[in-house]
């Protein structure tokens, strides 16, 4: 993963956990500044260093190609959001095993419970897939194969942060999850 979402996802964790959001040292991060073809999902354990699981992750088919470059909190946007999500509960919908995520973060993705964006199965991502290019998409949820489902579901239910991350001007301007610090270098520096 990137530098700069290592840095954003520990400040996130940090506030969820001074905010009693969490009590947990796991977090997961996904990193959209990476293709879909590159595994960009971690599961890391904090105090131990231990990395879980690092797995390919889909965006929503409005956010990008291969590359994820459009997000937005919106109902019906189909597309994929940024920012502190924390896992809630699980349940067995069309695509079986699914994770609730609850959003954090007012304007960036606090309507994701509402638009039912939770982490579920797909046959849209696989090894196979990412080597042709062509991971599936979604109407905004952060899903893997559903080879994986099941252990990742295990890793994330409850209470443990899922950081999802991109350089994007407004979540950099807007969040009160990320390192400022960082966030004032990225806006500085245009790119």
């Amino acid at each position: 993963m990137s530098a700069e979402a290592w840095t954003h996802a520990l400040a996130a964790h940090e506030r969820a956990v001074s905010l009693g959001l969490t009590n947990t040292t796991r977090l997961a991060i996904i990193d959209y500044s990476l293709p879909s073809t590159d595994r960009r999902l971690w599961v890391v354990d904090l105090a131990t260093g231990e990395v879980y699981a690092n797995e390919y992750v889909a965006h929503a088919m409005n956010s990008g190609g291969t590359w994820a470059t459009s997000f937005s909190n919106r109902d019906g946007s189909k597309q994929s959001s940024l920012g502190t999500f924390v896992t809630a509960g699980t349940y067995s919908g069309i695509r079986g095993l699914s994770l609730r995520l609850k959003g954090l973060e007012p304007g960036i993705n606090d309507r994701a419970w509402q638009r039912g964006i939770v982490m579920h199965g797909t046959y849209g991502v696989s090894d196979a897939r990412a080597r042709r290019g062509s991971l599936g998409r979604t109407e905004g949820c952060p899903a893997v194969s559903f080879d994986v489902i099941r252990k990742v579901v295990g890793l994330l239910q409850g209470g443990v942060v899922v950081f999802a991350w991109a350089p994007d001007r407004s979540f950099l301007v807007h969040s009160d999850y990320l390192d400022r610090g960082a966030a004032a270098i990225r806006l500085s520096s245009g790119s």
